[in-house]
């Protein structure tokens, strides 16, 4: 039997919910018992992953701070409640030496990794939360802390919303927890070129001897958006299969490390971004 985590009746908001984390998050937040809004930027996928719900959607992008206000609108309208707001939405690009990085790409990452997950907890708060509290998780990533070629806008980015969530977490208790998950190398379509070419590989250098599924980070934010976890808020929970602790493995009979990724290949050559033009170059989401 599925556990219920208290979400009965309540209301969500899931960012980017149409593929990946972001589905299998709001799959997990309605099995639960939780109403949910679901927004992306196609909207066939948003109509589609809404009925498969049994929710509601609107079609946009986290970077315009009208669609965020028209989300929590339309939430309150149809479930006359906002209990939990799960920031998941997030852009990979620039990819490249920060020397070389765009103002204007760099600018964007910001608006969607870091703004966009600032103003929809704005737009949740002036209109619900401030009086009857709720939930916040942000989606950031294990690699958040770790420095590598290539992918310097995404991880500076990613690391501010470590720090938001943690301001965030002091400055709104106690009505609203808010934590983050970071997830490591899991397996969605954007990551595909990262585990594809040498899963067994990469799996076999992680102490949980596999990669992650979207539903593994999934059940993590449901914990955290329930009443299991009332006395947890400005914490970042981990869900990498271990990948930072793999430097304790034993050694193989050889003498060496036991193989394996780090949940990010930095020099592989990636496919476009999420929610991208075909000719972009990115890199996944940890």
């Amino acid at each position: 039997m599925r556990p219920s985590y208290g979400l009965q009746g309540r209301a969500a908001v899931v960012t980017g919910a149409t593929r990946g984390i972001g589905h299998a998050v709001a799959r997990e937040l309605a099995a639960a018992g939780a109403r949910v809004c679901v927004t992306a930027r196609d909207a066939d996928e948003v109509r589609r992953t809404a009925a498969e719900l049994g929710g509601v959607g609107a079609a946009g992008s986290v970077a315009d701070p009208d669609h965020l206000r028209a989300v929590v609108d339309l939430t309150l309208r149809e479930f006359g409640r906002i209990d939990v707001i799960v920031n998941n939405a997030a852009t990979n690009l620039p990819y490249g030496p920060l020397m070389d990085v765009d103002p204007l790409a760099w600018r964007e990452a910001f608006t969607v990794n870091v703004e966009a997950p600032l103003r929809l907890v704005q737009c949740a708060w002036q209109a619900w939360m401030h009086e009857h509290g709720g939930a916040v998780i942000n989606v950031c990533t294990e690699g958040a802390g770790h420095v590598g070629p290539d992918i310097g806008a995404y991880g500076t980015s990613k690391a501010a919303l470590l720090h938001l969530t943690q301001q965030l977490a002091g400055e709104l208790a106690p009505k609203v927890r808010v934590n983050s998950v970071s997830p490591g190398l899991v397996r969605t379509e954007m990551a595909r070129f990262v585990w594809e070419p040498g899963e067994e590989e990469v799996a076999a250098g992680l102490p949980l001897g596999r990669i992650g599924e979207p539903e593994d980070v999934a059940r993590a934010v449901v914990w955290l958006a329930s009443d299991a976890a009332q006395w947890v808020t400005g914490a970042d929970l981990l869900v990498d299969g271990g990948t930072r602790v793999r430097a304790a493995r034993a050694l193989t009979s050889r003498g060496t490390p036991t193989p394996g990724g780090t949940g990010l290949c930095r020099h592989a050559t990636p496919p476009r971004g999420r929610d991208q033009p075909p000719t972009t170059r990115s890199l996944p989401p940890t």
